[in-house]
């Protein structure tokens, strides 16, 4: 039997449109991590600031990581960071917010943004949140979706 995969789907077709696509997710840390990120203090420099370039990087860059992702002109991006503290230490929350007028949407850009931006910040912090083990009992991603996403008139 043979099989069929469609490479790239054809939006050739399709009208430009505004679209718009909001993903968010979370970084949990320990409250040593928390209190640097807070603080900017971490020794390889402001953590949402290097987060936050990783994260545009990222929305730019996801044809690249995603095969089936069409090449999209990006015409704005936000990228959003909050402190959520909790009985455990808590979380931090990177929202990415993604804009064109084209003929696909900019979803999977938005969840890119968010996962890049969250290891980066994972990536600085990792000498605090590393064990005597070398493994991270505290810190985890967690939560990351697609909380809006919105197609309207060019």
């Amino acid at each position: 039997m043979e099989e069929s995969f469609t490479g790239i789907i054809d939006v050739g077709s399709k009208p430009v449109v505004a679209r718009e696509a909001v993903a968010t997710g979370l970084l949990r840390l320990s409250p040593e991590s928390l209190d640097v990120v807070a603080n900017g203090r971490s020794v390889k420099g402001d953590v949402r600031e290097a987060s936050t370039v990783a994260a545009i990087q990222a929305v730019k860059e996801t044809p690249r990581m995603l095969p089936h992702c069409h090449p999209i002109p990006i015409e704005g991006c936000t990228i959003d960071w909050a402190i959520q503290r909790d009985d455990f230490g808590g979380a931090l929350r990177c929202t990415v917010t993604v804009r064109t007028h084209w003929t696909t949407g900019v979803e999977m850009e938005a969840l890119c943004g968010v996962n890049a931006g969250l290891l980066c910040a994972w990536d600085m912090l990792k000498s605090i949140e590393k064990d005597s083990d070398g493994q991270y009992p505290s810190a985890q991603i967690d939560g990351v979706r697609v909380i809006r996403k919105s197609k309207g008139s060019a």
